[in-house]
C-alpha cells in the first residue's frame, strides 16, 4: 500500500536517505523545510514541501494532518544544551501524536541505542534511561499506541556512516585524528560501539512504515560491536598517522565531548528486528567505509 508520508528532518544525513528510499518505493513524501535550501532539495528529490520547523507546532500539525503516516527524524543536535533539545523534540512529538490520535496511522520516531551496563548487549527490549540518554523520543511517542496511533521507534546505531557524512560521530573521529596527528583509543581499545550504514537505516524506516507494530522498538544495527581500536587503526592507515593508546584521564582532552562514548563498551543486537521485519543490512560496514575514500577525499 502506497502512502502519503510527512517527514521531519528530510534533508538530514539519515532523513535524506529515508526520503529517497520512500520515493523510490512509490510512496509520496511531504517534507518539512525550515530554509529555502532545504525546500529546494526536497522538491528536487520529488517531495512536496511544508515550510516550518520543530518549534513551529502549527506546521507539524498541518503536515501530520495531511498525511497517511509520519516519520520524525529531525532533532536539534546542540550538545551544549541537550536538555532544551530534548524538550523541543518532546513537544514536537506530542503535537504530532495528538494530531494522529484515533487514526491508527503509522508514526515512526527516531531514538537511539540505550546505554546499559558495560559490555551488556542491548536489545530491542531494553529501555532508555533518561538520566544517561537524554533523548525523550520514546517516552513521548510510545504512549500514543494506547490512543490509536501505530507508533514505533527506530533506534539507529551510535555510528551511522556512509557517503555524505560531514557531522556524524565517524566524521568527527576522523577530524579529531587529523587535527591531533594521532588516531587514539582508550586503554587496550577493546570497548565496543555499534555501527550501521545510512542506507540500511533508511530501508529499515520503510519496513517499519509498511509493517511495524504499534509500541515496538526496532534496532538499526549492522556491526553489533566494533572495537574503538579497530576504528582508530583504520583511520590511522588512511591518514598515515600512528594509532595510539591513551589513558581515560587524557580522553577528554583528545576526544572532547565524544570521550564518554569512546570510554563505554556498548554493543547492541538487531536480531529481533531482523526476524520480525526481514531487515538485513547489505551496505558496506564501518571498516569498509573507512577503507574507502568517503571520509578521506
Amino acid at each position: 500500500m502506497k502512502m502519503r508520508v510527512f517527514i521531519t528532518g528530510g534533508t538530514g544525513f539519515i532523513g535524506s536517505a529515508v526520503v529517497n528510499e520512500l520515493i523510490g518505493s512509490g510512496h509520496e513524501v511531504i517534507g518539512l523545510a525550515r530554509s529555502n535550501s532545504s525546500a529546494q532539495w526536497l522538491e528536487k528529490a520529488g517531495a512536496t514541501v511544508i515550510n516550518g520547523s520543530l518549534e513551529n507546532i502549527d506546521s507539524l500539525k498541518r503536515g501530520a494532518g495531511s498525511a497517511d503516516a509520519v516519520i520524525h527524524t529531525a532533532y536539534i543536535h546542540d550538545f551544549s544544551n541537550i536538555g532544551a533539545a530534548g524538550e523541543t523534540d518532546r513537544r514536537a512529538i506530542e503535537a504530532i501524536g495528538e494530531t494522529l490520535a484515533g487514526s491508527n496511522r503509522p508514526f515512526i520516531v527516531t531514538s537511539g541505542i540505550p546505554v546499559g551496563k558495560d559490555g551488556q548487549v542491548i536489545t530491542e527490549d531494553d529501555d532508555s534511561d533518561p538520566k544517561i540518554f537524554p533523548r525523550l523520543s520514546e517516552a513521548a511517542a510510545l504512549p500514543f499506541a494506547a490512543r490509536g496511533v501505530r507508533v514505533s521507534a527506530v533506534r539507529p546505531s551510535r555510528l551511522v556512516h556512509g557517503e555524505g557524512d560531514k557531522h556524524g560521530f565517524t566524521a568527527r573521529f576522523v577530524d579529531i585524528a587529523r587535527k591531533n596527528g594521532t588516531a587514539a583509543y582508550i586503554g587496550n581499545g577493546n570497548k565496543r560501539c555499534q555501527a550501521v550504514h545510512r542506507l540500511d537505516v533508511a530501508h529499515l524506516f520503510r519496513l517499519v512504515l509498511e509493517k511495524g507494530a504499534a509500541g515496538a522498538r526496532y534496532h538499526a544495527v549492522a556491526d553489533e560491536g566494533i572495537t574503538f581500536r579497530a576504528i582508530a587503526e583504520a583511520i590511522a592507515r588512511r591518514l598515515n598517522i600512528p594509532a595510539v593508546s591513551i589513558s581515560m584521564e587524557k580522553a577528554a582532552e583528545h576526544f572532547g565531548f565524544l570521550a564518554p562514548i569512546v570510554g563505554m563498551d556498548n554493543p547492541a543486537s538487531s536480531e529481533k528486528t531482523q526476524v520480525s521485519l526481514g531487515w538485513q543490512p547489505v551496505h558496506p560496514t564501518l571498516l569498509q567505509d573507512l577503507a574507502s575514500d568517503i571520509y578521506f577525499a
